[in-house]
């Protein structure tokens, strides 16, 4: 079975950056579209960044964009969620996501919707103190 690892997290002052990745194992896939997602105490889970293995189209949410950036290695299945000025709400368990299936979602919001991915990672904790 795939499975995703990430890593990266810990604790850092509001305003400071950090680093996740996730590394895919096991048998061999094809991913046709990685994401990061982040669940805070309390809250639902939300979608951070989503990425389009062909052809690299992004799509962030509102409460990240200009700050988070989401990429992949050339071998398409390693993730990365570079996460600069960040704040005390950023604060979550940060999990990475990739679709084993093509996606037929238009580029847009549903691109982070929980169902569109079918391999979920443990999670990694990020939190920012203020």
């Amino acid at each position: 079975q795939v499975q995703l690892e990430e890593s990266g997290g810990g604790s850092v002052q509001a305003g400071g950056s950090l680093r996740l990745s996730c590394a895919a194992s096991g048998p061999p896939y094809r991913s046709y579209q990685m994401a990061w997602f982040r669940q805070a105490p309390g809250k639902e889970r939300e979608g951070v960044a989503a990425i389009r293995t062909a052809g690299g189209s992004i799509y962030y949410a509102d409460s990240v964009l200009g700050r988070f950036t989401i990429s992949q290695d050339n071998d398409k299945n390693t993730l990365h969620l570079q996460m600069n000025s960040l704040k005390s709400e950023d604060t979550a368990l940060y999990y990475c996501a990739a679709a084993g299936v093509p996606v037929h979602y238009p580029w847009g919001a549903t691109w982070l919707r929980s169902y569109v991915y079918q391999y979920w990672g443990q999670g990694t904790q990020v939190t920012v103190s203020s």
